[in-house]
């Protein structure tokens, strides 16, 4: 943030949930942003000179906005979800805090990217039994040649990559996250990682049928296919580094273990037969545009913009996918966007007078 950095004494490390808040709190009293705490935004709608803004604090007449909401509000879960037997416990990572208050007998979470693995991880070293239902999922080292990944993925470029340079950008927007953990041990988290702590590994869930819950075949070619995306992005990472000279006491090029698939993965779980308590949904998250009354958001529930200027005169947005970068859901990754956002914002205003 403007003149406004970390100053702590782990630059390489994840900050809380608590650490972010209190740092961003931070800038706004030292730059003095009137910044209103406590105030749900109820509607916005276009007005005559621009939009028209209700909260609950009162309404705010402006001529330009900018969505800042981000990309999970809700989360997502397939629609066979309801025929789950009621005897089984449905969550989702909003509704989970800890094991302590889940029911007594096994965990199927579903899902197997950032939020998946963590909470298997958690679960299954509470001692429970943890079934993980895996798809597609980017698989990701926490350290590579003594740096934490981000840290290549930064100098690299890779987060640099526009959203106007990429080859099917609806496929990149909806890529899963990177299985990454930001424990102070630094340790990587992948499926091996999972299987090492009796996480049992089945293939995606794709229906439920007489109560019972089918998976998917193909684990084999899942795990292949992750593996292969990971080679070729630490292949970059090497390549990079050669190019530049860089770090020549660093350690040399490594690479994890394959990915190893179970002896005989089930293809199928009776949801009756108590073997399996709660089911936790970490199948992904969607944004919540509900509050806007204005037709921006197409049948699937995604803003409609073109590198953040959305299609209404004057709104913007910021912090999505890909919105202009590989980068721009992250907190650091997004000042280059605001910057040609607020380029792009300042041009408007100067023309509507």
């Amino acid at each position: 943030m403007p003149d406004h950095h970390y100053e702590g004494p782990d630059p390489d490390g994840y900050l809380t949930m608590g650490e972010v808040v209190d740092f961003i709190a931070g800038f706004a009293q030292a730059a003095q942003v009137p910044v209103r705490t406590q105030t749900t935004v109820t509607s916005v709608s276009r007005a005559e000179d621009g939009y028209r803004v209700r909260t609950s604090g009162g309404e705010i007449q402006c001529r330009s906005v900018v969505i800042a909401s981000g990309a999970c509000n809700r989360p997502t879960a397939p629609s066979f979800r309801e025929a789950v037997p009621a005897s089984v416990t449905q969550l989702t990572p909003f509704d989970y805090r800890n094991p302590a208050p889940l029911r007594s007998g096994g965990v199927l979470v579903v899902g197997a990217s950032a939020t998946g693995v963590q909470l298997a991880a958690e679960l299954a070293r509470s001692g429970r039994s943890v079934l993980l239902s895996v798809g597609e999922h980017v698989r990701m080292p926490r350290t590579y040649r003594g740096r934490d990944v981000l840290w290549w993925m930064d100098r690299t470029g890779v987060w640099d990559e526009r959203y106007d340079e990429v080859d099917d950008l609806t496929r990149a927007r909806r890529l899963p996250s990177p299985q990454l953990v930001g424990t102070p041990e630094r340790t990587s988290l992948d499926l091996n990682a999972l299987a090492d702590l009796g996480v049992e590994l089945v293939g995606r869930w794709a229906a439920v049928r007489d109560g019972h819950a089918l998976f998917s075949g193909g684990l084999r070619n899942v795990f292949s296919l992750a593996d292969l995306k990971l080679e070729r992005l630490l292949n970059s990472f090497d390549d990079w580094a050669r190019g530049i000279s860089v770090d020549v006491d660093a350690p040399p090029a490594e690479r994890p273990a394959p990915t190893r698939v179970p002896a005989s993965a089930r293809w199928q779980l009776d949801l009756h037969s108590g073997e399996i308590d709660t089911i936790v949904w970490a199948t992904g998250f969607r944004p919540d545009y509900r509050w806007l009354d204005l037709p921006v958001v197409d049948p699937k529930g995604t803003l409609r913009h073109t590198g953040g200027a959305v299609d209404s005169p004057g709104m913007y947005a910021l912090g999505l996918p890909v919105l202009r970068r590989r980068k721009s859901t992250f907190i650091h990754g997004i000042a280059e966007d605001a910057r040609e956002v607020v380029d792009h914002m300042a041009g408007y205003l100067a023309g509507v007078g």
